[in-house]
């Protein structure tokens, strides 16, 4: 049986409040043993951490950027205190850009973003990094933070979550140090762009992932997503590298492991 992790699946969200623990014993069926739940502010980062007391499950602190609208510094402190609480948190997340939604002005997020990164540098974990329609902006501050960084933390800086920018800006993630997570919409029939910048991801930069319960993957598409739909966003990059699933696999639950100091 594969061996899989869901780096990016919120489980604490209210679609999972009837059947959670059914979720998560579908997904060890299905072989993906270890979930990281992200957040998006500071009381989802609370209901993480409880979550993480599930055997596989772990968490990450952070505040989304359209839960930034009334950031103060204040909130730093209430994450860096989440985030020691617990030795399950394994990463500041999802933090980063998006100019899709209206929901807090551009300099309000990035603020919020630059205030998380040094979070995440002082306390040595990785980022989990949202981006939406913000692509130049989000890279030019992460190229800036990587520099910032000594060798060691660089190469566990963070993931890309659901990756779906263009080529040059996967190149400049890469080459900053990160890793990019793929999700459902890699099975979607309209996706040969992105499927077209996977296929150039070197395997030891590659994560899976469902950000559950949205982009459900093929063929489940339209239904809540969960984490035991992970074999088929694996199989597909699989197919696209000319590789196994089991090889495909063995890459990203080893990426996964390293990135967050997953046990």
């Amino acid at each position: 049986m594969l061996d899989l992790v869901d780096t990016h699946c919120h489980l604490n969200f209210d679609s999972y409040d009837e059947d959670r623990q059914a979720v998560l014993t579908r997904a060890a069926d299905a072989g993906v043993r270890r979930v990281i739940i992200p957040a998006i502010d500071t009381a989802t980062s609370a209901e993480a951490i409880a979550l993480s007391a599930h055997d596989g499950v772990y968490a990450s602190v952070g505040l989304h950027p359209n839960s930034t609208a009334d950031f103060t510094p204040a909130m730093i402190d209430d994450l860096r205190a989440l985030a020691l609480s617990s030795p399950r948190v394994v990463a500041i997340g999802e933090i980063g850009l998006d100019y899709y939604w209206d929901r807090s002005p551009h300099d309000q997020q990035r603020r919020a973003f630059e205030a998380q990164l040094l979070l995440a540098a002082e306390l040595r974990l990785p980022v989990i990094i949202h981006n939406r329609d913000a692509h130049s902006d989000v890279i030019a501050i992460l190229e800036a933070y990587a520099a910032t960084l000594g060798a060691d933390l660089r190469e566990r800086i963070g993931v890309m979550h659901s990756f779906s920018a263009p080529l040059d800006v996967a190149r400049r993630a890469l080459k900053a140090g990160f890793y990019l997570g793929f999700t459902g919409p890699l099975t979607f029939k309209n996706a040969d762009d992105l499927r077209a910048v996977a296929a150039q991801v070197a395997l030891d930069r590659l994560l899976v992932e469902t950000d559950g319960p949205f982009l459900t993957p093929v063929p489940y598409r339209g239904q809540r997503n969960e984490p035991a739909y992970i074999p088929h966003i694996n199989e597909r990059l699989a197919a696209l590298h000319q590789v196994t699933p089991e090889v495909m696999a063995q890459h990203t639950t080893a990426n996964a492991e390293r990135l967050f100091a997953l046990p």
